[in-house]
């Protein structure tokens, strides 16, 4: 990745001439464009290295009305403008002939941007937190399971039966995880930690905070580079929230350190921002927590059930953990699943968090184990109901629009 500019929210500071001269030198062939739908599942569009001015000055056409939130067959033409300080080299593909990626911008053919497209969203949340003089830092969790394939190329049994912090040989999963982190590393993404999970087969690998579009970024490219090394390898990664019943479900643990440009934020301010979104929590978990499956992870294994937060007890919605440094201050809100759309996610807790900050929202007191089913106010407990409350949302619909949750709350009936 070329040059990193941290006043632009991790964007590059990359400009055109520079790019165009590294793919000239670097024997750069194609290029892929790439964005995600409202499901934040990646797609893109792959161009020979010589389209790729005409992709910077006036963008990729391409059929939006195929992906879902992005348009109908009467107005379907939109258009992908790579951001330029998101490229990355895919190293699993040859050395002769390479393969670059970039990120991209959706627009209207007038220049405009598709108010839809989740990359998009996110960029506004980040601008009005900057306007407040906040920035959020983001750093993420990301579980997953590996598992053995069988002659179909289909899940069959757990990798291992590793359990929490193993190493060889009952840990299987050392060299995967391995592989994962140099692959990142050669793409400009640091990991900061890795390691077998609870469950037989599961892994974490953790990330150092990052603005809030670069965060997503990169989560977005881990999970394309965890399939694919894991495909490499023979076997099979699921991004599942509960891929096996009675086992450790698999979450997307975002936290989040919130500065005023240099210093940590006050206790205060920090309190507003968690109350902020402990009120909007439950109006915005079918966003966290997409799936049906997500449901069944909710409220066991250390994932929460109730609206609730504590200084270190893993059991809440949002734990403030311990640190010997104030630089490492954070706020861990551990509902999400990595079946969430990132971009999204995001956009939704950072503005549910500014609310909480403009209207000075009292923080509730923490939470303990002494608290009952009485005391606190339950996730929701299944797809359905967060899709209810999602729908009624005037703040959900304030922040994604009216196309994105009428679409995405449609798909989220069926058990995709």
């Amino acid at each position: 990745m070329i040059g990193k500019n941290e006043k632009d929210d991790g964007k590059m500071n990359a400009d055109k001439q520079e790019v165009l001269s590294f793919v000239a030198e670097n024997d750069i062939k194609f290029v892929r464009l790439a964005f995600s739908n409202i499901l934040g599942h990646q797609k893109n569009i792959s161009v020979l290295s010589g389209e790729l001015l005409r992709a910077v000055e006036e963008g990729i056409p391409f059929d939006a009305s195929a992906v879902m939130g992005y348009g109908t067959s009467s107005h379907g033409d939109l258009f992908l403008v790579p951001d330029l300080g998101t490229m990355s080299i895919l190293p699993w593909r040859p050395s002769t002939g390479r393969v670059i990626r970039f990120f991209c911008d959706v627009i209207y053919p007038d220049g405009t941007p598709y108010e839809s497209d989740s990359r998009y969203i996110l960029r506004k949340a980040v601008e009005r937190s900057r306007s407040l003089g906040i920035i959020p830092e983001i750093g993420t969790e990301l579980e997953f399971y590996l598992f053995s394939t069988d002659e179909r190329g289909e899940p069959a049994l757990p990798f291992d039966n590793g359990g929490y912090f193993d190493i060889a040989p009952f840990d299987k999963g050392e060299n995967v995880r391995r592989e994962i982190c140099l692959t990142l590393e050669q793409m400009g993404i640091m990991p900061e930690a890795s390691h077998h999970e609870e469950g037989p087969g599961q892994n974490e690998i953790d990330f150092r905070y990052s603005g809030a579009l670069e965060s997503a970024d990169n989560v977005m490219t881990f999970k394309s580079v965890v399939r694919t090394v894991a495909s490499h390898s023979g076997l099979y990664a699921s991004f599942s929230p509960k891929p096996i019943a009675n086992k450790s479900g698999s979450g997307f643990h975002i936290n989040i350190s919130l500065r005023d440009g240099v210093n940590e934020v006050s206790h205060s301010v920090r309190g507003s921002f968690m109350a902020g979104v402990m009120e909007r929590i439950c109006e915005m978990t079918a966003f966290l927590n997409p799936t049906k499956q997500s449901y069944n992870r909710l409220g066991e294994d250390k994932a929460p059930k109730y609206v609730s937060w504590s200084e270190e007890n893993r059991n809440q919605l949002i734990r403030i953990p311990a640190v010997r440094s104030r630089m490492y201050s954070r706020l861990e809100l551990r509902s999400p699943d990595c079946t969430a759309n990132p971009y999204l996610a995001l956009a939704l807790i950072i503005n549910a968090g500014l609310d909480g900050i403009e209207k000075q929202l009292p923080l509730p007191s923490a939470s303990d184990n002494k608290h009952t089913q009485e005391d606190l106010e339950r996730l929701p407990e299944s797809l359905d109901e967060a899709v209810a409350a999602a729908k009624k949302s005037a703040f959900v619909r304030g922040v994604l629009g009216d196309v994105i949750v009428d679409s995405y709350t449609g798909a989220a009936s069926d058990n995709r």
